[in-house]
């Protein structure tokens, strides 16, 4: 897979790590804004990156580019993406995929018309212990109760209170806790059950109107799903999945998914991995494989997932009047 970069901020520095693991991605290009010209050399030395960009239609131009990686503010993903797809090339998007469902509707009808694999950069549901979750939720027996809180106290928070709105706090720019790190908790469930029946948000809101923390409730047949998120605050997080022939728990952050443990009849049981290991390296792993495989149909069942998840976000953010720049009027 010989796989491109767009962005210099955290998450691509995180993306450059995992993918320092991996030999079966060739890492050809980067592409950064202009004024990040100085950060996209260092990040190219330290790499041994071949190409580096400022232009981004130049870099979907070149034709070493087979997949481009998107870590870049979530009100760009819609247009970065559709330019990608458009120029022939496929296409890993940071979570969340865009700011809205027709978005997100338009990227996937585009992909499945030029035969283009597009992902969402979303680490839960390649992690070797949400896997394993799934095998062991049938045991569960009728699921009653859902919990899960990933709450981390934000960087860019206390600039926030101040009046310094970074792209995490900004609704022109998507952010909010509910698609930044709330998202996380959706996709656990989400991709555990499916579509829910109903779905409400009850959340704390700042000065410009966005969500700084809050609970995500997922009504199900049977049982409710509570999600909690917070970027104004912390606490350990974890998801507990408890049904009528016992529980089992994802013993940290849903994104990292690094540790879970089950009490089902009796029966203890669990599965672990390095907490040190980079949470990407099976995402990417899952990407190179698929594309390895030209295994359409499991990108399409990702996506199908993606959907859900769009939808469920959506849902919640207008159930408590949160409003997008993208929206429509």
């Amino acid at each position: 897979m010989k796989l491109a970069l767009v962005g210099s901020g955290k998450i691509v520095a995180a993306c450059l790590e995992a993918l320092s693991q991996l030999d079966a991605i060739s890492l050809v290009a980067l592409c950064v804004r202009p004024q990040s010209q100085a950060n996209g050399e260092a990040l190219q030395r330290k790499y041994g990156i071949r190409r580096l960009y400022t232009d981004y239609a130049q870099l979907l131009a070149d034709d070493a580019v087979e997949v481009v990686y998107l870590g870049i503010p979530n009100h760009l993903h819609f247009a970065y993406s559709q330019a990608a797809l458009l120029a022939d090339r496929h296409v890993i998007c940071e979570k969340p995929f865009t700011s809205t469902v027709a978005q997100l509707v338009q990227l996937v009808s585009l992909a499945k018309a030029r035969q283009r694999y597009l992902f969402e950069a979303i680490t839960t549901l390649h992690s070797p212990q949400f896997i394993e979750l799934q095998r062991q939720l049938p045991r569960l027996g009728p699921i009653r109760l859902v919990q899960c809180n990933y709450s981390q106290y934000s960087s860019r928070y206390q600039d926030y209170l101040q009046g310094q709105v970074h792209a995490a706090f900004d609704p022109a720019s998507s952010g909010g806790a509910l698609y930044d790190i709330n998202l996380y908790n959706v996709y656990l469930v989400c991709g555990l059950f499916g579509r829910p029946l109903q779905v409400s948000y009850h959340c704390q809101r700042g000065h410009n109107g966005i969500d700084t923390s809050g609970v995500l409730l997922l009504s199900y047949p049977g049982f409710t799903a509570v999600c909690c998120g917070a970027k104004d605050s912390a606490s350990p997080s974890h998801a507990t999945l408890q049904g009528e022939q016992g529980f089992a728990r994802i013993m940290d952050a849903p994104n990292s998914c690094h540790a879970v443990e089950w009490q089902i009849a009796g029966e203890t049981g669990g599965q672990a991995e390095s907490a040190s290991l980079n949470q990407m390296v099976h995402e990417f792993r899952a990407f190179a494989d698929c594309l390895r495989q030209q295994d359409l149909a499991r990108c399409y069942d990702w996506l199908d997932t993606a959907l859900i998840v769009a939808e469920v976000l959506e849902q919640g953010r207008r159930s408590a009047g949160i409003r997008f720049a993208a929206d429509p009027p």
